[in-house]
């Protein structure tokens, strides 16, 4: 790789050291040097949010990053959502409530969902809408996905209150 500069960064917590073309995208090296399939590709523009992840703390699409510009950067990705085994609260509500079906946008609506909470975990239905705004749903799943976006945000706050 001639063009190749050595970039690092954090994903799911776990730091990598790796050589990168300068043309290569976020999304293609979460996909294809590290394995994380769980980002989708959907239309390589930025118009489906398929490809979502959280950056820095906010919620960017991969596919619209260069890998070098995440140099030093923290990036979690759907597979850095559950813990231990066990399912962050936003991939059981949507379970739950029947927010996945063909599960193509889940990962883009997951991780834009938690970049909301962590920043208003008490979010209403109009913010969570303009949020998830940016990810397509071929399934029309919108009014569940709000629902359990809404579930995890009360929940939230009820734990915060509670261990006040």
């Amino acid at each position: 790789m001639p063009n190749a500069r050595e970039i690092s960064l954090t994903v799911n917590g776990e730091s990598h050291i790796l050589s990168v073309e300068p043309h290569v995208s976020l999304l293609e090296l979460l996909r294809e040097d590290l394995g994380l399939t769980g980002t989708k590709e959907g239309c390589g523009h930025g118009d489906c949010g398929a490809c979502i992840v959280i950056m820095d703390g906010k919620a960017v699409n991969a596919c619209l990053v260069l890998a070098v510009d995440a140099d030093g950067s923290s990036v979690t990705t759907i597979e850095g959502l559950a813990e231990d085994g066990a399912l962050h609260p936003l991939q059981e509500a949507f379970l739950d409530k029947g927010a996945v079906q063909c599960g193509f946008c889940s990962s883009g609506m997951m991780l834009s969902a938690k970049a909301l909470l962590d920043r208003n975990p008490e979010a209403g239905a109009d913010e969570i809408r303009r949020e998830i705004a940016g990810v397509l749903c071929r399934c029309g799943t919108y009014p569940r996905v709000v629902e359990a976006i809404q579930e995890v945000g009360r929940n939230m706050a009820e734990d915060r209150e509670a261990n006040r």
